[in-house]
């Protein structure tokens, strides 16, 4: 593959960041609007949901749609993209792939781990950790809003370990601030292992963060409070709004850029190794275009394997939505997915596994792989994928909610130096 070379003007990449900002405070809207009409607009239901959904301990798998209903869930999907988008708003930061990554990614995970009380201690974290290395905050902020992966360790702190009030508190934000401080500096060694064939590189570093403290819990016979929570519910109380709004993506991308084809034809092309800035190199009206077919055929995806319409699922459909922007598209997406089902298939966890249905969604984090080395590669490092985030997730304990962007890592970092060694063999033989 060729490398990517094409980036807009600088005023047209500034008017289509305003644009892009917009859209998310149109997503928001949908957001909220969906929450809303799934309470019946009942505000004292949507407290009291919100009340249970913070204070319950939030390690991997808590779908607040069980614990709480949709509604709340999306109401407190809402309230944490507010929070995102007035972060980048303050900070100043230029709305493109990364930003647009990282507020889909908060309001998936949102349905299932994160909270508007738990994100703060590891943005403060992240924040000292500008301050200490005397840089704008700015330059760290898309790290700081995908870093709240580890915002179940302080929900576990202070509603899980019977800590007494107010200590509970004060160490949960020490603990998630200090979490959040390492994040940033782990993650940029992080990604020297798996090169950027791993699009999430967070979830990476965050699992190595979370073994270490996972580890010491162990050392000193701390137990976690999580169980494991799972609504069972069908397409047709979210997939028609889902689908909507995804055909609205399609739509406007048509419409404010007349010339998306041709952008579209070389999105597709690219491999999708990080960092690949949807909006910069291929202009907004492209990555909406790829942004609202990714939803649609994610979506398609999750009908076909018969996966519950939950907050983990659906979290997975809008995450992969905002990396439609940051590296994804359907062909370099697709190989991974189908080898993740492959393994599903034929090893003993089955396609109806809850891990297993949401390692076919994560699986597109390898799209790199596929879009660098070819489908056959791409569906390898599916099945490999596959196998790892079943086991992982104990290293952790289920501290880091991107369980699947660690077995990612693990993943695109042993299977890289054979996919390298390959090419070269084929390189020497011909």
């Amino acid at each position: 593959m060729s490398n990517l070379t094409y980036e807009p003007p600088p005023n047209d990449f500034e008017t289509e960041s305003r644009h892009a900002r917009t859209a998310l405070l149109g997503f928001l809207g949908f957001l909220l609007a969906y929450g809303l009409a799934a309470s019946r607009f009942d505000l004292s239901a949507i407290a009291r949901g919100l009340g249970v959904i913070i204070v319950s301990p939030d390690i991997l798998i808590n779908d607040y749609a069980s614990v709480a209903g949709l509604g709340p869930a999306f109401i407190n999907s809402a309230l944490c993209v507010c929070v995102a988008i007035g972060i980048l708003k303050a900070s100043r930061v230029s709305v493109s792939g990364p930003a647009i990554a990282v507020v889909f990614t908060i309001a998936g995970f949102s349905l299932f781990g994160k909270n508007i009380a738990n994100i703060w201690p590891g943005i403060l974290g992240a924040y000292l950790y500008s301050v200490a290395s005397r840089r704008p905050f700015g330059e760290n902020i898309i790290v700081a809003l995908f870093g709240t992966a580890l915002a179940p360790l302080s929900s576990e702190v202070a509603f899980g370990l019977g800590i007494q009030a107010p200590w509970n508190i004060a160490l949960a934000v020490s603990v998630g601030a200090v979490v959040g401080f390492l994040i940033s500096p782990i993650a940029r060694h992080a990604l020297d292992f798996h090169r950027g064939y791993n699009l999430y590189n967070i979830g990476f570093a965050a699992g190595l963060i979370g073994t270490v403290v996972m580890s010491g819990f162990k050392a000193f016979d701390i137990p976690l409070s999580g169980g494991f929570h799972w609504a069972v519910l069908g397409p047709l109380p979210v997939l028609p709004g889902l689908a909507a709004f995804f055909v609205a993506l399609i739509v406007t991308g048509a419409i404010i850029d007349p010339g998306w084809p041709a952008s579209y034809r070389r999105l597709l092309a690219s491999p999708g190794r990080l960092v690949s800035d949807f909006v910069r190199y291929y202009g907004l009206g492209a990555t909406f275009v790829n942004m609202g077919a990714m939803g649609l055929l994610s979506s398609a995806v999750v009908l076909a394997i018969g996966a519950s319409w939950n907050g983990p699922i659906i979290g997975g459909v809008l995450t992969i939505v905002g990396f439609s922007a940051f590296g994804k598209h359907p062909r370099n997406v697709v190989p991974p997915m189908l080898g993740a089902i492959g393994m599903a298939l034929v090893s003993k966890y089955g396609i109806d596994n809850p891990a297993s249905q949401l390692a076919i969604l994560f699986a597109s984090t390898l799209a790199p792989i596929s879009g660098e080395y070819g489908p056959v590669a791409g569906f390898a490092a599916g099945m490999t994928h596959l196998l790892l985030v079943q086991v992982v997730g104990t290293l952790h304990g289920g501290l880091n909610l991107y369980n699947n962007g660690f077995a990612g890592g693990l993943t695109a970092g042993l299977c890289l130096p054979v996919l390298e060694w390959l090419r070269e063999w084929r390189r020497h033989e011909i």
